[in-house]
């Protein structure tokens, strides 16, 4: 069976704030991993919090055996999103408790996966590691206090900024191995001085069993919503402040008297802004809904024709947008926004299952959003390229099998030791 030869007596404990049942991507992607592994044979356990990334009250079980893995929820505060302050807080208090319950839960030889949410995780991970001889993994989602710098560059001064990465690296200069999730995010460790030999890249993916392809006039949301006879753009997921929208609304104005539609499902810090910009303009075309459960995810990723992706040019190498590689599952073509020379552009050219147009460049979207629309079987055949990709290289099944190759491969390692 793979994975097998992990000794028996080691374990594979991930950390991460959000776990099942919880939807959000971070949560879903590793409940997905987790899961998988265990099938594999591999003992796990999961460090995270009580709560739902909508609900910081969830009050979820303190412990819990789901599928073969032993969930340990750990009490933090629950401020939420709201405000700085009250983010930077939950983030502390997961920490030290995150920290406390690794110290009673590691035993030599475990290996200790840390996830990035909250940021610098990592860090009390590998103190916890070593101290108790195991091995520590970073699992790279972004790359923290780089993606903070970008997105809000008057929050840290540089002198808090080089020290917050500079503990990061010596995070992951300590680590066993780097598990990053696209080629741009490797480039920037090689350029920080993290090893080759210690950086290993395993792309996000998608469940191409639970996401499969769905004829348009067979969705029931399209149907529910009344778009049969519209073209249909889509936007799934969250509405963060990573993503960029006021492309999408320039285009939206070009097309508002034609035979289009968006419709948005999700929430997020941004939901609201676009909500009320869509309200202030008037624009009709916009159709909001709340996250999907599981079970209707493959209907409401068919109910549209595109999906819409953004990614602001500065985070390139920093992030790599999670929601592609569902819409890919789905057998739709993706309609990015953002650095036409990035690596979701330069993945969606080399596979021809979709196209690329910069920020800023409303005009130029709503061009190609009528092309597409003037073209159906161009769009049949985007999507067929698409769900082709997710079946090659992007399925949970796949990077189960990847993952389960590395934890192998960690057997052998030393635990983590304290750098020089």
């Amino acid at each position: 069976m793979a994975g097998a030869h992990i000794r028996r007596s080691a374990r594979v404990v991930f950390v991460n704030r959000y776990f099942h049942p919880d939807e959000s991507a971070t949560s879903r992607m590793l409940s997905d991993l987790a899961f998988r592994l265990v099938e594999r044979g591999i003992e796990v356990a999961v460090v995270t919090s009580r709560q739902l990334y909508e609900n910081p009250h969830g009050g979820l079980a303190a412990q819990e055996n789901v599928r073969g893995v032993a969930i340990h929820r750990v009490a933090a505060c629950t401020f939420g999103r709201a405000r700085l302050l009250g983010r930077a807080l939950d983030y502390l208090s997961f920490h030290v408790a995150a920290g406390l319950k690794l110290l009673s839960l590691l035993s030599a030889g475990d290996v200790v996966v840390a996830k990035t949410d909250p940021p610098l995780i990592c860090v009390v991970s590998g103190v916890a590691a070593r101290l108790r001889g195991a091995r520590l993994v970073n699992w790279l989602q972004d790359l923290f206090p780089e993606v903070a710098a970008a997105l809000s560059p008057a929050m840290l001064p540089s002198w808090l900024h080089d020290a917050l990465a500079g503990l990061r690296d010596r995070s992951l200069r300590m680590a066993a191995m780097n598990v990053v999730i696209g080629n741009g995010m490797r480039e920037r460790l090689l350029v920080r001085g993290i090893g080759a030999d210690h950086i290993r890249v395993i792309p996000n993916w998608a469940d191409p069993q639970a996401i499969v392809p769905i004829a348009k006039d067979n969705s029931q949301i399209r149907s529910r919503l009344n778009l049969q006879n519209r073209f249909v753009i889509g936007y799934s997921g969250n509405f963060g402040r990573a993503h960029e929208f006021h492309t999408l609304l320039d285009a939206a104005r070009h097309l508002r008297d034609e035979r289009f539609a968006f419709v948005m499902t999700g929430g997020g810090a941004r939901s609201d802004e676009l909500r009320a910009a869509v309200a202030r303009e008037a624009l009709t075309n916009f159709h909001f809904q709340g996250y999907q459960p599981v079970a209707m995810l493959s209907d409401s990723l068919a109910a549209a024709d595109v999906h819409l992706v953004s990614l602001l040019p500065s985070l390139e190498g920093l992030i790599v947008p999670s929601k592609v590689y569902g819409i890919l599952a789905a057998g739709r073509p993706v309609v990015f926004i953002g650095d036409t020379r990035g690596e979701v552009a330069n993945l969606l050219r080399e596979h021809d299952c979709g196209i690329s147009v910069a920020p800023g460049a409303g005009q130029h979207l709503a061009d190609e959003l009528r092309a597409l629309q003037a073209d159906p079987e161009r769009v049949l055949a985007l999507g067929a390229n698409a769900r082709r990709l997710a079946l090659l290289r992007h399925t949970s099944h796949g990077a189960a099998a990847d993952w389960s190759g590395l934890l192998g491969d960690l057997s052998c390692a030393r635990p983590v030791e304290q750098l020089p």
